[in-house]
């Protein structure tokens, strides 16, 4: 197995394998969350395509079978609100230190063969290098509980480069309210609709 990183991705024929790779690593994951964890094959070839990334694959016999993506420049991306780590974290912040793992994926059949192991111990080394502020965020799926889960494997790989304070951030829930008719008799049966009044406090919906 060995190790390849680009910045950007400009072959065409390059991408297409690593969208292959992407599409197989996320199937289960884009159907069990509730957010658009997948990105669609425009939006992968766009941050792929984006200078300020870096794009660590792993390879097998000439195949891709793992990658991860780091995003250099908090300010290029959709997801994260540079105001925030402006305020919170201004040293690294102005040092254009605050990074991004957008995605870190596994070929399905390569999760036991040390594949994702083998990708992290590099990736993180070439940030542990730079003093970074790596930020990553996880679906329920793979964090279920503050402690353990995805984040403690994360913080683990870490320590393989030296080490990290891993320093939670911040918790987003989702909800719905469905106004089938079905379900307002359900919920009225088990009184799970019944939740805190609005003079609870203050609430705010949305982003």
């Amino acid at each position: 197995m060995y190790l390849t990183c680009y910045s950007p991705v400009g072959d065409p024929s390059l991408r297409e394998r690593l969208w292959q790779l992407y599409a197989r690593a996320y199937a289960r994951i884009a159907e069990s969350t509730v957010t658009h964890e997948m990105l669609n094959r425009l939006e992968f070839d766009d941050q792929i395509a984006d200078h300020a990334c870096r794009t660590w694959v792993a390879w097998e016999d000439g195949l891709p079978v793992a990658m991860a993506v780091v995003s250099t420049d908090v300010a290029r991306t959709r997801w994260l609100s540079e105001q925030y780590f402006r305020a919170r974290y201004p040293r690294q912040f102005a040092a254009g230190l605050v990074h991004y793992l957008v995605w870190v994926v596994v070929d399905p059949g390569f999760m036991a063969r040390g594949a994702s192991l083998f990708l992290a111990r590099e990736a993180m080394a070439a940030e542990q290098r730079e003093g970074a502020l790596l930020v990553f965020d996880l679906p329920e799926e793979n964090q279920p509980h503050p402690r353990g889960g995805g984040a403690e494997l994360m913080h683990r790989m870490a320590a393989m480069v030296g080490g990290a304070a891993l320093v939670p951030l911040t918790v987003q829930r989702y909800y719905a309210l469905d106004f089938s008719a079905e379900a307002v008799v359900e919920a009225d049966a088990s009184g799970s609709s019944r939740a805190g009044s609005a003079a609870d406090g203050g609430i705010a919906v949305g982003q």
